[in-house]
């Protein structure tokens, strides 16, 4: 039997998002980049027969510790697909950002962790990387997080090294600076792992294509101020 890899897979893709506490619409939107890539959406899609035939089985799951609703922010309310017994090994993790007041418990970071450990890829937004941060993931790597966040980060966390980009990678783990950074990473993700559909769909769909450094028009670099 041929290894799984997400360029090259042999089987349905599981693609899942980890809904913990209250969280951010934003943050787990740009999953729907992965939908844009599966077969089903690409059918309806005025791209060539060549490329249709280049695209993937996706599933996506919407994980909850019992299976329960999630409530998200803009009062929205979002039916689960799994529970932590019932969701399948995923392939794609995506986590975001939580309400500050929220603590996730000991059956939700262990969940993480077994995640992690058997994905192909770990992406945050925004808030998300916390996720990562709590279960020991980010340590001797490099991350990002939103740029507000950055110097309190670098002394709290030294054992992670923090680059203020939009987007950062370090093996199968993926940051993002906040909210709409998720745009820039789940492009930079496709981009890397599926090019030749990533290159048709990423500007059928609009999204973003700007560098992963923060600059201004003229192209210098964009100073944080409040």
């Amino acid at each position: 039997m041929s290894t799984f890899t997400l360029s090259n897979p042999n089987r349905t893709i599981h693609a899942g998002v980890i809904l913990l506490g209250h969280m951010e619409v934003l943050d787990v939107a740009p999953i729907d980049l992965l939908h844009n890539m599966g077969k089903r959406f690409m059918e309806m899609l005025p791209v060539s027969e060549d490329i249709k035939a280049k695209a993937y089985d996706i599933e996506t799951h919407w994980v909850t510790e019992k299976g329960a609703p999630a409530r998200l922010s803009a009062n929205m309310t979002l039916q689960a697909t799994d529970s932590f017994d019932s969701c399948p090994r995923l392939d794609i993790v995506l986590i975001g950002a939580w309400l500050p007041s929220y603590t996730p418990n000991e059956a939700e970071l262990a969940f993480i962790r077994k995640s992690h450990e058997d994905c192909s890829a770990f992406l945050t937004i925004c808030g998300g990387f916390t996720a990562a941060q709590m279960t020991g993931l980010l340590d001797g790597k490099m991350a990002t997080a939103p740029r507000f966040m950055i110097p309190m980060l670098k002394e709290q966390h030294p054992r992670t090294t923090w680059v203020d980009k939009r987007v950062v990678r370090d093996g199968k783990i993926w940051t993002s600076g906040a909210l709409l950074n998720g745009l820039d990473l789940m492009r930079e993700f496709v981009k890397e792992t599926w090019p030749e559909i990533a290159s048709v769909v990423v500007p059928l769909g609009g999204w973003p294509v700007r560098g992963l450094e923060y600059h201004g028009t003229d192209g210098m670099p964009v100073p944080m101020e409040f």
